[in-house]
């Protein structure tokens, strides 16, 4: 990094720490879990240093791509800072990848900052683009938008909401909860059992589930469907074995039962 760019973030630091009381608004957010990537570790620190100071406290910081992608499957954080700049795979695909297991809020940092840059952040599944350099409280406020937007979609009150004895499906919030606990599900997952639900009493066969969710011929998809249910109810039962969720209908695929009428 050259020096101009660290003595910038080093006074953005100290004026931070110095007018915190005067000029931060800080909010009880602790709950909310944050996860930075980037390869530099003065703006990892920066970033930390004034999320914690609005308090956020559960932080976990990745430098490279193929990290970032195993801590968001370990640590599930409702927000992702990622750098496109990275020193094994570009941003845009840590994106990608993570969109295969997570709806968390992505929210680019990088200098790259033509309009072309910008869009393809959004297309590959981002939700924000900041440009560097950056004001780190700036980046704050488009943290706490995005988790604005995270509690309006899991605001409870909604009416298209899907519940199914203890669960909760929320369709545009993309998730699903067992009682008041969330369920990590990866996306095709999810998919599966919002179709299951949005059809409860309903036999669905295995082809028209892979169709359906894969968007492909359904030809040989039997064991593919059988592990993704089988993972689901290993999610979702109290007991696997002996589901009460989503039933086998022999010869014909599965059906989603309300769980109280079993």
């Amino acid at each position: 990094m050259h020096f101009e760019v660290i003595t910038y973030i080093e006074k953005i630091t100290l004026f931070v720490i110095k007018y915190r009381n005067k000029y931060v608004e800080v909010d009880q957010v602790n709950k909310h879990k944050i996860l930075l990537v980037d390869d530099d570790t003065d703006i990892l620190n920066l970033l930390e240093t004034t999320l914690k100071l609005n308090g956020f406290e559960d932080i976990q910081k990745a430098e490279n791509g193929l990290i970032a992608i195993d801590m968001c499957k370990k640590f599930m954080p409702h927000i992702v800072i990622l750098d496109i700049m990275l020193p094994d795979i570009d941003g845009y695909e840590v994106c990608k990848q993570i969109r295969l297991f997570s709806h968390c809020s992505i929210l680019f940092l990088s200098s790259k900052n033509d309009e072309i840059d910008k869009i393809l952040g959004l297309a590959v599944g981002g939700d924000d683009y900041v440009t560097k350099p950056f004001s780190p409280q700036e980046v704050v406020y488009r943290v706490k938008a995005q988790l604005r937007r995270l509690a309006y979609t899991q605001n409870p009150l909604q009416q298209n909401l899907i519940k199914v004895g203890k669960l909760i499906i929320d369709p545009d919030g993309g998730y699903a909860k067992k009682g008041d606990i969330e369920i990590k599900l990866t996306a095709r997952e999810f998919k599966i059992l919002l179709f299951l639900a949005q059809n409860i009493g309903r036999i669905i066969s295995k082809e028209r589930i892979y169709e359906s969710i894969w968007g492909e011929d359904s030809f040989g998809c039997d064991n593919t469907i059988m592990v993704h249910i089988r993972h689901l109810r290993e999610k979702l039962e109290d007991d696997p074995t002996a589901p009460k969720y989503i039933m086998t209908v022999k010869g014909l695929g599965y059906k989603m039962v309300n769980s109280h009428e079993n």
